[in-house]
């Protein structure tokens, strides 16, 4: 019997990677998507499309309104950045930060994982090419397995969680050439933070012009593999 596990699946490129990973690593994958009040819910469907392309033993999305407290470009009006990346070396946390998100995530991707009786977590947080974000540092994570190992059954049972996150000294180039060496798509997937008007579901537009298009753009670039984005 396959070890079960836990996947976030935002869609994006990163997670859909980690998705790809796990499935590599012999797991029976549990993909877990958030409808957060997000701008780019349109996301969402790409999360669909990777599940389903790369193949999950389930797939459930988790409805978690952040947007009413505000205080983020993704969630609130207000305007995402555009042409102003924000390199991982920065102190400053840009306004497309959204406020405890990743622990959030995390903390339903623990409680479903231990109704599965599984111990692995996979989380697409990376600490090289990211916009500044606190909650995609290694310390984060590993405050968090240590929480979880306190604060659930299982780990006062002795069965720890691992909360693993292979992406986290990559930058995007490395972690395109990972993808791509185990055949993922990336046309399936979407990464942009504020879609152009005219995106369907099936057809996504990104910005080109926000951090996480920049970053995607210049991977892509970096790897020497050609961009399936349709950009405005």
């Amino acid at each position: 019997m396959k070890p079960r596990c836990v996947v976030l699946l935002s869609g994006g490129l990163d997670s859909t990677t980690v998705l790809a990973m796990a499935r590599a690593e012999g797991f029976d994958c549990h993909a877990l998507s958030f409808a957060y009040g997000q701008r780019h819910l349109i996301e969402l469907e790409a999360a669909r499309r990777a599940a389903a392309a790369i193949g999950v033993a389930g797939h459930r999305f988790a409805q978690l309104d952040l947007g009413w407290m505000g205080g983020s470009a993704l969630t609130a009006d207000l305007p995402v950045p555009k042409d102003a990346l924000a390199e991982g070396d920065s102190r400053a946390i840009p306004v497309t930060y959204v406020p405890a998100r990743n622990a959030l995530f995390l903390c339903y991707a623990l409680a479903w994982a231990e109704v599965l009786e599984a111990q692995d977590l996979f989380a697409g947080m990376n600490a090289l090419d990211y916009s500044g974000y606190p909650d995609c540092r290694p310390e984060f994570v590993q405050a968090f397995a240590e929480m979880a190992r306190l604060g659930t059954r299982a780990g006062v049972k002795g069965r720890p969680f691992r909360v693993r996150t292979p992406l986290m000294h990559l930058n995007k180039a490395e972690i395109i050439r990972a993808g791509a060496l185990l055949g993922v798509d990336y046309g399936l997937t979407h990464s942009c933070y504020d879609p152009g008007s005219g995106s369907r579901p099936d057809r996504p537009l990104a910005c080109g012009h926000c951090d996480s298009c920049l970053l995607r753009k210049r991977g892509f670039a970096q790897a020497g593999i050609p961009d399936p984005t349709t950009y405005v």
